[in-house]
C-alpha cells in the first residue's frame, strides 16, 4: 500500500470494531486511516452505487482502487509486517492467503450478522435512501 489508504468498517459489529482498533493501534501501517462507515452515510451511498455494500464486507480505498470484503482484508493482512499484537499476527497469518480469505470470509459475514442480531442492532441503511436497508432485510429474512 502506498500514500493514503482508507479502511471503512462497520462500527456496530464487535468483530469489525476490534479488528479496526487492532489495525489502528498495533499494525504499524503507514498512511492508514480508519473510518466507521455507519458515521459517514454520504460516502457509503456513493460506494453503494458503485457496487460496494458495507453489509457484505469492509471497504478499502487504496489510492484510486477500491477493494471490498475478502480482498480488502487480504490486502491489509499482506501489508502487516510486524504486528505488535498476537491476535493481529494470527489474523495476518490466516488472511495473508487470498484463497483462505475468500474461503473464510462468508463465515466472518455470518458471525457479523449473528452478533448484530444478538446485540439488537439492525443493519442500518448503507445509504441515505432507506430502500436499501429494507431490500437487504427482506433478503436476509428469506434466507432464514
Amino acid at each position: 500500500m502506498s500514500d493514503k489508504n482508507l479502511f471503512i468498517y462497520d462500527g456496530e459489529c464487535p468483530f469489525c470494531n476490534h479488528f479496526a482498533q487492532l489495525l489502528e493501534l498495533k499494525s504499524s501501517l503507514p498512511e492508514f486511516e480508519i473510518l466507521d462507515g455507519r458515521k459517514n452515510l454520504p460516502l457509503l451511498s456513493k460506494l453503494y452505487k458503485q457496487g460496494y455494500d458495507l453489509n457484505k464486507g469492509a471497504i478499502l480505498l487504496c489510492n484510486e482502487k477500491i477493494m471490498h470484503g475478502a480482498d480488502a482484508i487480504n490486502l491489509i493482512c499482506s501489508e502487516i509486517k510486524e504486528p505488535s499484537d498476537s491476535l493481529l499476527e494470527v489474523l495476518r497469518i490466516i488472511f495473508i492467503s487470498n484463497k483462505r480469505s475468500k474461503f473464510l470470509f462468508p463465515f466472518l459475514l455470518w458471525g457479523r450478522r449473528l452478533s448484530l442480531t444478538l446485540k439488537g442492532k439492525g443493519w442500518k441503511p448503507v445509504s441515505e435512501n432507506s430502500q436499501f436497508y429494507w431490500i437487504y432485510l427482506i433478503n436476509w429474512i428469506q434466507i432464514l
